[in-house]
């Protein structure tokens, strides 16, 4: 699908395999999309621009890479993109935060806002939106929508698992914002869920129903 990037590295794979199995417990789950959210990190940011600086190693000076421009913000949409947060902070820990904080209406599959908190001057930076599903994708809009009226122009969306129709629906609403996932899977049911899917991320991170 254009504008959608899917990791098919195998240890991505594997672990997602061992998520989705109904057996794995909450604490396997949890250290599970930790472990995983690494391995997204590193391919959503593969193509970060880089400058160099002049450094001293034990043996002579060089001039050595180093990020450019101002510091990436990860904005996890709550609660179950903390999930992915956690191991991309481990990986970049000096990355900027955002907190955008949404539900879905059971009845009307829409999405409700209830809190948002994000850094500054986001037109400045690259921001890098995480949520584990993108189902109906009315919460990764709504998201998308929220931050460029704060500002942001260069964002990209990065989940574990995506549905056909939800990523159709958000490549329509927002065609300059690239998907990064590790599955594109079969559908969505008649309740919203992508099947075969891992079911609600959230409980199973967080052991709630």
């Amino acid at each position: 699908m254009k504008g959608v990037t899917v990791v098919d590295h195998p240890l991505v794979q594997h672990k997602l395999t061992i998520m989705r199995d109904k057996e794995t417990s909450t604490a396997g789950f949890r250290r599970l999309l930790r472990e995983i959210s690494l391995l997204l990190c590193y391919e959503v940011t593969r193509d970060l621009d880089l400058t160099t600086r002049t450094i001293e190693t034990p043996l002579m000076p060089m001039e050595a890479p180093t990020l450019e421009g101002k510091k990436l913000v990860f904005a996890s949409v709550l609660r179950a993109g903390n999930g992915l947060l956690d191991g991309m902070l481990d990986l970049v820990p000096a990355a900027r935060v955002a907190h955008i904080g949404l539900y879905r209406d059971h009845d009307t599959l829409q999405a409700v806002e209830y809190f948002f908190k994000a850094p500054s001057n986001l037109e400045d930076r690259l921001v890098i939106v995480v949520d584990p599903m993108l189902a109906t994708a009315n919460s990764a809009i709504a998201a998308i929508d929220k931050l460029k009226e704060r500002g942001a122009t260069n964002l990209r969306f990065l989940c574990l698992l995506a549905a056909p129709e939800g990523i159709e629906r958000f490549t329509k609403a927002h065609p300059d914002v690239p998907v990064f996932t590790a599955s594109i899977d079969e559908k969505l049911n008649e309740k919203g869920y992508i099947v075969p899917g891992l079911g609600d991320a959230g409980d199973r991170m967080y052991g709630t129903k």
